[in-house]
């Protein structure tokens, strides 16, 4: 991915003289969603955790400043979205970078909307629930990690060799309606699993509990919420097939393309930390299974790829 730094860096010096400066004693602002482990991690009463979370402090070492991080909770609404959730967290001036971001070309297009609703975050007022903010533009970090989507096996399947989509016919199949799993089942080889497919409701029915009570027999899920659950579950008897779906985003930071210095600056720190080893061993520190980034680094259009294949 050198040249993709490369590119950034030629970027960065190219409008160096509108760039801020930052003193040393002020913060490195980072939003971090509350509830995504192994991710990131924020319960009251609990002490913060998560490969974000030390990573973000790595980073902050790195260039010298004390670190702030302002927990966020994402909630989905008929308006909002990820995207527009950080484009607003940023643009509202909450924090300066947005971690754990998915880096897909259509998270960064600019936005449709021109206004968009804060998440809720800690510290927020009834007045910043209400309101809308002004966006802005997003611009990405290099990419850290790599999350892919990875078949999980229930008990009865246990030892089923997974090396490919192909190899789930015959299996009870349950997948969550409307997600990225579901349309790589549902159009696998023009519909081939669909007999084998039970859908449920995001939200109302428990995917991973269902395949741990042997009422199914697989599924396809990103790989973190694997770790989540494994992580909550240690005695848990659905396993990971170690199979990856071919398609898959990196993770990276978002800022404001107004800030093109402070992305330079975690550039440089995320390429020092990487051949270090220290980003893999955040990972494992976390209970994250870790996947160096992969080319592309920004994904193009996922659900197309998906049936071309």
């Amino acid at each position: 991915m050198t040249a993709w730094r490369t590119a950034w860096s030629v970027a960065a010096i190219l409008v160096a003289t509108a760039t801020v400066a930052y003193a040393a004693d002020d913060p490195l602002r980072i939003c971090l969603d509350e509830d995504r482990p192994p991710l990131s991690v924020h319960h009251r009463g609990k002490p913060d955790s998560g490969f974000d979370l030390l990573l973000a402090q790595a980073i902050a070492e790195r260039m010298g400043r004390p670190l702030a991080i302002q927990w966020f909770e994402s909630k989905l609404d008929e308006d909002s979205s990820p995207q527009l959730e950080a484009n607003a967290l940023l643009s509202d001036g909450r924090c300066a970078l947005v971690g754990g971001y998915a880096l897909t070309q259509d998270s960064l297009v600019v936005p449709g909307m021109k206004t968009a609703r804060l998440p809720d975050f800690a510290g927020a007022n009834r007045d910043d629930r209400r309101r809308r903010v002004a966006l802005g533009v997003l611009a990405p970090s290099q990419p850290y990690v790599y999350s892919p989507m990875t078949v999980v096996l229930g008990p009865k399947a246990q030892g089923r060799k997974i090396g490919d989509i192909g190899d789930l016919a015959g299996l009870r199949l349950a997948i969550e309606s409307g997600s990225l799993g579901d349309a790589i089942l549902m159009t696998y080889d023009k519909g081939r699993l669909i007999d084998n497919i039970t859908h449920l409701v995001p939200g109302r029915s428990n995917l991973l509990g269902a395949l741990e009570r042997g009422e199914y027999d697989a599924t396809l899920i990103d790989l973190g919420r694997f770790d989540a659950h494994r992580a909550a579950h240690p005695d848990t008897a659905i396993t990971a097939s170690g199979y990856y779906y071919p398609i898959g985003a990196n993770r990276g930071y978002v800022a404001l393309a107004s800030a093109p210095a402070l992305i330079d600056a975690v550039n440089k720190a995320l390429t020092g930390l990487a051949a270090e080893g220290k980003i893999a061993e955040f990972g494992k520190q976390a209970g994250l299974t870790y996947l160096p980034p992969r080319e592309p680094a920004i994904l193009g259009d996922a659900w197309k790829q998906i049936i071309q294949r």
